[in-house]
């Protein structure tokens, strides 16, 4: 079977995605939606989780989502983070980001190179602090891994929440290819398409996690990325339509 048409559970990109070089070289039709958005937590769901800013003196910051929502919540606690507070972020633009909502050059601010792991050295460093992670409902299991092994003394607020996008304008079967990036994007698809068959429909995922949340789901992966061969999406995509036309 052709592919024809591609939707990607992603925001539409700007103009020099290879998603849109790939549509003009392949003569295929590329749409883009979100399967998921955030949804900020509000005062009285932190509260139902017995957090009170006011007992932690460090934080750690994983996403720029995280920053805002911290904040956000901060200012609707009427709760005035001290200029004492420690700012542990997982990279350097993370950190960076901080800048929205402090005066940057004050304050006790750590990053790592990347990746969550690369903060153990951090919390080596700085060990009696008493930490808040700022988090979605959906917490990285390399990150407890990481925590646990610390031995510092820390917690984990849900401050937003991952949830299914609205999708009942779409028209699922419209579409030869269905491309997934998380395993709540595969969650959206089962939430707003009950009833959906994959039957020659394909599925391309990007990551372990979310391929076995499609196998979970019952689903068919016909492509996956990353891997040496095809790093990116894009690649094994191109890779697959070019198979499909031996």
């Amino acid at each position: 079977m052709k592919i024809k048409s591609i939707l990607v559970s992603q925001p539409a990109p700007n103009e020099s995605s290879p998603y849109l070089e790939m549509a003009k070289k392949e003569k295929i039709k590329i749409d883009f939606r979100q399967f998921i958005h955030v949804e900020g937590v509000d005062a009285k769901e932190l509260r139902a989780q017995k957090i009170d800013l006011s007992q932690y003196t460090g934080v750690i910051f994983t996403s720029k989502n995280a920053i805002d929502h911290f904040f956000r919540l901060a200012e609707e606690m009427r709760f005035t983070v001290p200029d004492s507070m420690r700012y542990i972020c997982q990279s350097e633009a993370i950190a960076n980001y901080l800048q929205k909502h402090i005066v940057y050059r004050k304050r006790k601010i750590s990053f790592g190179e990347k990746n969550f792991t690369d903060l153990a050295p951090l919390f080596k460093k700085f060990p009696s602090e008493k930490y808040i992670l700022p988090a979605s409902d959906v917490l990285g299991s390399d990150i407890q891994k990481v925590m646990d092994a610390s031995g510092v003394d820390w917690v984990k607020a849900t401050m937003y929440k991952t949830v299914s996008s609205d999708l009942s304008d779409i028209k699922i079967d419209d579409y030869d290819m269905l491309v997934f990036f998380t395993r709540q994007g595969i969650k959206s698809l089962g939430e707003n398409f009950p009833d959906f068959k994959q039957n020659e429909t394909k599925i391309a995922v990007f990551g372990a996690t979310t391929e076995q949340a499609a196998i979970d789901a019952g689903l068919r992966v016909d492509v996956m990325a990353p891997s040496k061969e095809t790093p990116s999406m894009t690649m094994a995509i191109e890779k697959y339509i070019r198979n499909l036309e031996k």
